[in-house]
């Protein structure tokens, strides 16, 4: 009777979705130049059923935001240092990591659930079925705040987060490149559908790169 009750008690116990997650340390150093990665890169869109680990998953998120100073500063730059940027990843196959929604948080180095279950499908979906979001082990998203620029630079602020977008996808390819992960930068989808999905709520979707071994 007692086995029973806490069976019960795990399938109806809810998930919490405010559980934040420290990810692994990510690395400094590595074992393939910038030279290197800057002539490999190329745009993957056909990936294997391998799964990618959460160490790695770690480190492409530290390549797209992660801080790399005492006073804050991140691995890419900002105008004004006001970081507009908020980095999402749905993950489908990931070594110890429930598929699902997440939100990166670079001060912590970690990731908050959004939401559980595997939502390539449905991101697919809202990037005018692109088939290799379908098959990514998981997909990095960039977004942005816009008042967090263009309270101080005004409408010339949205260039700037423009520019500040691209830096970041860039530092997460040649990252991938050296994990030997294939990378797709995607910009076509459907703004609000794409905000349905990651029930975002103050921040604009900019970018989709679908990731996944070669």
């Amino acid at each position: 009777m007692l086995e029973l009750l806490l069976i019960c008690a795990v399938v109806i116990n809810p998930i919490n979705k405010d559980e934040e997650i420290i990810l692994p340390k990510p690395k400094i150093s590595g074992k393939i130049s910038i030279e290197e990665t800057l002539n490999k890169r190329r745009t993957t869109r056909n990936y294997n059923n391998n799964p990618i680990d959460i160490t790695e998953l770690s480190q492409l998120l530290w390549a797209a935001q992660g801080i790399t100073s005492n006073e804050g500063l991140r691995t890419a730059p900002s105008a004004g240092a006001l970081y507009p940027l908020q980095i999402f990843v749905v993950t489908g196959k990931v070594k110890n990591l429930e598929s699902g929604i997440y939100k990166y948080n670079p001060t912590k180095h970690s990731i908050k659930k959004i939401s559980s279950g595997d939502k390539r499908k449905l991101l697919a979906d809202a990037a005018l079925g692109q088939e290799q979001i379908k098959s990514a082990t998981a997909i990095i998203i960039i977004t942005a705040v816009i008042e967090r620029t263009t309270w101080k630079y005004g409408e010339r602020g949205k260039r700037y987060i423009h520019i500040e977008v691209g830096h970041s996808a860039q530092n997460v390819m040649l990252q991938a490149e050296a994990l030997e992960i294939g990378v797709c930068p995607i910009g076509a989808f459907q703004d609000e559908k794409v905000k349905k999905v990651l029930e975002l709520t103050e921040e604009d979707p900019f970018y989709i790169l679908t990731l996944g071994k070669k």
